[in-house]
């Protein structure tokens, strides 16, 4: 599968997963929201020209680009939101403000969005080359999933919008795009070996 780096300028036309971002715009640039929770294998953080690995522990900023390598995953912690990256995965985290959500920018490989039910909801919007997930407090895949990228919901729901055409996948549920710029798939039900490959593809086995 040939793989598409995605800068933030191509999603125009493309597939949004979309969320109205409620949110200050007084925050402070750059600011840590978050932090390392687990690292395997070689994961990296950047900021403008400034690159270092990123380690357990390590802070994770505002405007970050986090990437990981072949046979390596992140484990991140952004408040009480969970990130887990799978190997060869690049990650802006375009803005993120805790308690109130923000933008993230999956520009390779895949991973899963998980924030505990019970608490309060935020809005977050995750941009690929595929089209925009809108989230209110869920936890979802995506990324490739026997197909060139995938959607798939276990708790909550998300809106997909790509090639014109808007789901909202709710619990239990998937959809597939074949290529970027193409209309999600009809929703369909996953399977427990589908999910669990997609799971394992981040790390969570």
């Amino acid at each position: 599968m040939r793989q598409i780096y995605v800068k933030r300028r191509i999603f125009v036309g493309g597939l949004m997963l979309t969320a109205v971002v409620g949110r200050s715009a007084n925050a402070a640039p750059n600011s840590v929201v978050g932090k390392a929770e687990k690292i395997r294998g070689n994961v990296r953080r950047r900021q403008g020209e400034d690159e270092a690995q990123l380690a357990v522990g390590g802070d994770v900023l505002d405007n970050d680009y986090v990437s990981t390598s072949t046979n390596s995953f992140a484990d991140l912690a952004l408040s009480d939101t969970r990130i887990l990256l799978g190997p060869q995965t690049e990650l802006l985290i375009d803005r993120f403000i805790a308690g109130q959500g923000g933008t993230l920018e999956l520009g390779l490989g895949r991973m899963v969005f998980d924030r505990p039910e019970g608490l309060s909801k935020v809005d977050v919007a995750v941009r690929t080359a595929f089209g925009m997930i809108g989230v209110r407090g869920t936890k979802f895949f995506c990324g490739p999933s026997r197909a060139a990228f995938a959607v798939f919901v276990e708790r909550g729901a998300v809106s997909v919008q790509g090639g014109g055409v808007m789901r909202t996948v709710a619990a239990g549920q998937g959809v597939d795009f074949d290529r970027p710029g193409a209309a999600p798939s009809e929703l369909t039900n996953w399977g427990q070996a589908r999910i669990r490959e997609a799971y394992a593809s981040v790390g969570l086995l």
